[in-house]
């Protein structure tokens, strides 16, 4: 695949209605070329968004933190496996390709920030940055919304985690180096599988594998504490890998390591069945059959290297 192809990539091409539309379409083959119907648009298209809110909290026994920052909306990474595809129906917008090009930056989350930290009743915990999109996805390079909340943090001194399966993170190295001197910044780096073509089917614009253990690597350099994130453990796929990715992590200098098991919510199911019958036919029946196994089981396990 050639840097061209590779850079127009995208985790689907379909655009499927969203839940909350109480009308579906359907193409149908009437023998006439075309239906009159546009193809969707494969570029990246971003919107500002101007949120009165940026701290989101959670009361979740299950998510080992109550509070989040989300600077996006939207993930042009394009993991197809995303659990966070189904939040674009809120916006009348398409899971599928719309929410890998239809995006959303939060361009006054710094005065938002800003605003909420200064309440009087507000009281400090470490903050999740980038759990439901990433953080660090190519739009940052010229959003700079991420960088942006970070310097706030650190000037208010004000616990932070980061996971990210992008190389952009290195760009913040000033600002996570001195976080991490005051005990304020742990980094997680998403590591699916360690098969570069596997990969590049399934999360297209996200970092290479090896190019992940080498940001592993650079951060653990810098002193910053890193956990590498198995996520998801894709049954067939990638749960043989499970073993050699860990060695490979704890290698590159991971203190820790998680890993939560594949889930499939609301129209991520069709979405990723449609993606394993053009990209692995053979095993798609295999994989789909071991998710009702795996509901059965823990979904978040931790590991000490």
């Amino acid at each position: 695949m050639t840097n061209k192809s590779r850079q127009r990539a995208r985790g689907t091409h379909a655009n499927p209605d969203n839940r909350y539309h109480r009308q579906h379409a359907a193409p149908v083959d009437d023998g006439w070329p075309g239906d009159g119907q546009p193809p969707p648009d494969p570029r990246t298209h971003v919107q500002s968004e101007h949120c009165r809110k940026l701290i989101s909290y959670n009361q979740s026994p299950d998510i080992p933190f109550d509070r989040s920052i989300n600077p996006y909306r939207g993930c042009e990474h394009g993991c197809i496996y995303c659990y966070a595809r189904p939040s674009h129906a809120w916006l009348d917008l398409s899971p599928g390709l719309d929410f890998e090009t239809r995006l959303f930056s939060k361009r006054n989350a710094s005065e938002t920030l800003l605003a909420e930290l200064a309440k009087s009743r507000y009281r400090p915990a470490p903050i999740a940055l980038g759990v439901n999109t990433d953080a660090y996805q190519p739009i940052e390079k010229s959003e700079c919304v991420t960088r942006r909340i970070l310097e706030i943090l650190r000037i208010h001194r004000h616990p932070v985690s980061i996971i990210s399966k992008s190389a952009l993170i290195e760009r913040d190295l000033d600002l996570l180096t001195d976080m991490a001197e005051q005990r304020l910044l742990s980094c997680a780096i998403s590591l699916t599988t360690l098969d570069k073509s596997l990969s590049q089917n399934m999360e297209p614009r996200a970092a290479a594998p090896a190019r992940r253990l080498k940001i592993i690597a650079r951060l653990r350099r810098a002193g910053i504490p890193v956990t590498v994130m198995v996520a998801p453990v894709i049954p067939v796929l990638t749960d043989s890998e499970l073993e050699i990715l860990l060695a490979a992590a704890r290698d590159a200098g991971a203190d820790s390591a998680r890993y939560v098991m594949l889930r499939l919510p609301h129209e991520v199911n069709s979405l990723f069945d449609n993606w394993l019958r053009q990209h692995y036919p053979d095993k798609t029946r295999r994989v789909m059959n071991r998710l009702p196994v795996l509901a059965q089981s823990s979904n978040v396990l931790f590991v000490q290297f």
